[in-house]
């Protein structure tokens, strides 16, 4: 199927399609996937959830901490001074300081973060059995997210799925310009990979990710954990949002097809 058809519905069929675990667009999708032969997956969501309960408000009063320490508070918008997501700190000064030393000295603070809340993430529920499913399939898996590529290594270490992404883990860089919605890391994993655009399909649990998609020509299939989140999946034209991993999981054939 064209990845045009994929994302490009109308109003009307975006309106009535609202639906999680859609059991048709499900079936649609896993054909999509063992034809095409490659998935890529966002880290924080897809693949567990790595700042449980807003935990990431620690660490970026801590990114603003160190910005005020260097002089450089004023440089924060309101968005920056007041979110709990780091890396809103982190391209915030970024656009006002771009290659600095302390973009650089925020990107290791962030790193070392993402380190340690990768070390007890909880995963999300049924996302091994779905890559162990895709894997069984003859699909190719690659990571390709914002968050730093040492946290995706340790989490996949920690719950014995490193083996079937191996090196193909693709994050944040030292441009946080490249950072999603740029579609960077979606348009390395499949240069590595080997796969053309046309042949991939990306799990991702925000717009952003939905952007860089669209951006790399890569269909998608957004993940949420219910209706509240899913929310603005669909309203950034998301065709299918999935709750359950394991319903996806369960219309891969089990060996390449």
């Amino acid at each position: 199927m064209a990845i045009e058809r994929w994302e490009a519905v109308t109003q009307d069929e975006q309106a009535g399609h609202r639906r999680l675990d859609d059991p048709g667009m499900m079936r649609e999708a896993a054909r999509k996937v063992v034809s095409g032969r490659c998935v890529l997956f966002d880290f924080d969501g897809p693949l567990c959830r790595l700042f449980p309960d807003d935990s990431s408000e620690s660490l970026a009063r801590e990114l603003r901490g160190v910005v005020a320490l260097r002089g450089a508070g004023e440089l924060l918008t309101q968005e920056a001074r007041t979110s709990i997501d780091p890396q809103v700190v982190l391209r915030t000064m970024d656009r006002v300081r771009p290659g600095s030393d302390l973009v650089a000295e925020l990107e290791k603070l962030l790193a070392r973060g993402e380190v340690a809340a990768a070390a007890v993430a909880p995963p999300t529920p049924d996302a091994a059995l779905l890559v162990d499913r895709l894997a069984k399939a003859g699909v190719r898996l690659a990571v390709a997210t914002n968050n730093s590529p040492e946290a995706v290594e340790v989490y996949l270490a920690r719950v014995d799925l490193h083996k079937y992404f191996k090196r193909h883990i693709h994050g944040r860089t030292d441009d946080p310009r490249r950072l999603k919605p740029d579609p960077d890391s979606l348009q390395r994993a499949l240069r590595e990979l080997k796969a053309e655009p046309h042949d991939a399909l990306m799990i991702g649990d925000t717009p952003t990710d939905l952007d860089a998609a669209r951006e790399a020509k890569v269909a998608f299939v957004g993940y949420a954990r219910d209706e509240t989140e899913a929310g603005p999946l669909w309203d950034a034209g998301a065709r299918l949002v999935v709750s359950r991993m394991a319903l996806l999981s369960a219309m891969i054939p089990s060996s390449p097809s």
